[in-house]
């Protein structure tokens, strides 16, 4: 699946770049563009992938630490819990912006 999206950007992208139909197809494509992008189940979508991406990025992170042990600079470890902090804990409110609900 993620080929098949990958895919389609990459040719809508080469069309409108590669165009010589002018600026109304430009602005059809961009109006398209947005109003997918606006449609809610797309939005949906990108919100739960991000939420998936940051609970596997958890999780990696846990591994990783557990592995690694003390291993980790001092500098490093307060690094790592300022972000965490700064995000919020992995998935509480954010200020990305991507939540609709």
């Amino acid at each position: 699946m993620r080929y098949k999206v990958t895919f389609v950007v990459g040719l809508a992208l080469g069309y409108v770049l590669g165009t010589r139909a002018g600026r109304e197809r430009y602005e059809q494509l961009r109006k398209s563009a947005r109003q997918i992008a606006q449609n809610p189940a797309v939005r949906n979508a990108a919100e739960t992938a991000g939420q998936t991406g940051r609970e596997f990025a958890g999780k990696a992170f846990t591994a990783v630490s557990q592995k690694v042990g003390d291993a980790v600079p001092d500098s490093i470890t307060g690094r790592v819990r300022g972000l965490r902090d700064r995000i919020g804990g992995g998935g509480a409110d954010d200020d990305w912006g991507t939540s609709n609900t």
